[in-house]
């Protein structure tokens, strides 16, 4: 077994509601000296298979469903 962990995030230049409100509430929260929250998601996948097999499947998997690529950018690490 081979796990792929996926960090799925916006490029640059894409909004991103959610890490500026989290940024908004901690500040309300009394947090100070916060200058940037971005959201992204991590996704960790078990396959069974070599870790070459496991990569490919997983860039596919981004492409085909879990990342946009007209807004995201997605790096796999292999486990």
């Amino acid at each position: 077994m081979v796990v792929a962990e996926v960090r799925i995030e916006l490029k640059e230049g894409v909004a991103d509601p959610e890490g500026r409100n989290t940024q908004k509430a901690l500040e309300l929260l009394g947090f100070s000296g916060i200058t940037n929250v971005r959201s992204i998601k991590v996704f960790e996948i078990t396959l069974d298979g070599s870790p070459e097999d496991a990569r490919t499947k997983a860039e596919e998997m981004c492409r085909r469903l879990l990342a946009n690529p007209v807004i995201h950018k997605f790096t796999i690490t292999i486990k």
